[in-house]
């Protein structure tokens, strides 16, 4: 399977945040593009660590537009 945008909720349940599943991700494929979803700001849901290339946050609530101009950004990258 050829995965080539991961789209993730920051606050996952279960022990893993979306931070920790891109990570996880990028171990099997370095270029995978992430967008991050959060009801929260920028900073504070991502922590201080910064985005790396390929990553970006999207904060709810959003319109589907706004989601799609996201999505079309990063795979334009």
């Amino acid at each position: 399977m050829h995965i080539d945008l991961l789209i993730t909720d920051v606050g996952l349940p279960g022990g893993m945040n979306g931070r920790q599943m891109a990570d996880a991700g990028r171990e099997v494929r370095p270029h995978l593009k992430t967008l991050f979803i959060t009801g929260y700001a920028e900073n504070a849901a991502i922590g201080d660590e910064q985005l790396g290339p390929g990553m970006r946050v999207l904060t709810k609530p959003f319109a589907i537009d706004a989601l799609a101009a996201r999505v079309q950004e990063l795979m334009s990258a």
